[in-house]
């Protein structure tokens, strides 16, 4: 039983980790498009609308990301 739990733990852990970099390197594409800093308008301007903008965005990306490993 252990034998057939760890490669599947490990192979697990590798692609939460690749879903987790394509996520990140998403979030800076998207980054790079908009004019300004998102980070800067949802923190310290508190953009309440880019916030909710932004949630849905990672939501969609995440469902993308998610189904194409899957």
């Amino acid at each position: 039983m252990t034998e057939e739990l760890l490669p599947n733990i490990i192979l697990s852990l590798i692609y939460s980790g690749l879903g987790l970099m394509i996520f990140i390197l998403a979030f800076v594409v998207i980054d790079k498009m908009t004019p300004g800093s998102l980070w800067k308008e949802i923190i310290e301007d508190h953009n309440t609308a880019l916030g909710v903008m932004m949630a849905g965005v990672s939501v969609a990306i995440s469902i993308v990301i998610a189904a194409s490993i899957f």
